[in-house]
């Protein structure tokens, strides 16, 4: 493609994104080197550092548009209903086959990114400590709402049933990593679903 003298080579920003996407959801932040970036990407480094500033201003804006694309599936399946077991219910299930949908990498990119993620990139990782506790946050906030309507127990800890789930949503995505089934992924939504407490009775 020709380029106008002093401008730098122009792109496909969209299609940069989603190969730099995948090489991040594969291999993690720290794995993905700047040489793989830009061979996938099939640009020069000088055109990745004029577009996106660094690797990290490359990978946050990949994590943008991951957030709002196969990312988004999680809040979508939450807000399908507004009783907190059939919400729940529909998340994890949605999950198991999205951590496992043909085509893509498996698991989440947020959590697969973070546990790749090391002491010489602090501001990366409590980047992505911060988008799983927007999560967190999320469940706790269901909970206790759920509470109110008397869907669970008086004495339900809203925050330690979030950090219960939390930690379920982020097993499944490792287990998805570990090559596990669409239907194991799913029996474990199912078990992590019995966990929830009884509906007290009226």
């Amino acid at each position: 493609m020709a380029t106008t003298k002093g401008r730098p080579r122009s792109f496909d920003r969209s299609a940069a994104l989603a190969a730099a996407q995948r090489l991040f959801w594969e291999h993690g932040y720290e794995a993905t080197s700047i040489a793989a970036l830009t061979t996938a990407m099939g640009i020069r480094p000088p055109s990745l550092y004029a577009a996106f500033g660094d690797k990290r201003g490359l990978f946050e804006e990949v994590v943008e548009t991951y957030g709002a694309n196969e990312g988004a599936v999680l809040q979508r399946a939450l807000d399908s209903a507004e009783q907190v077991r059939p919400a729940f219910r529909s998340m994890l299930h949605a999950l198991a086959d999205a951590y496992t949908a043909p085509g893509q990498p498996r698991g989440c990119l947020v959590i697969t990114a973070a546990n790749s993620c090391g002491p010489d990139n602090p501001e990366v990782a409590e980047s992505l400590r911060r988008r799983r506790s927007a999560n967190l946050d999320v469940f706790t906030g269901r909970f206790a709402a759920a509470m109110r309507r008397g869907e669970l127990p008086a004495d339900t800890d809203p925050a330690a049933l979030a950090g219960f789930f939390a930690a379920v949503v982020e097993g499944m995505s490792q287990r998805a990593r570990d090559r596990a089934s669409t239907a194991e992924l799913h029996a474990i939504a199912d078990l992590a679903l019995a966990a929830l407490p009884a509906e007290p009775t009226r």
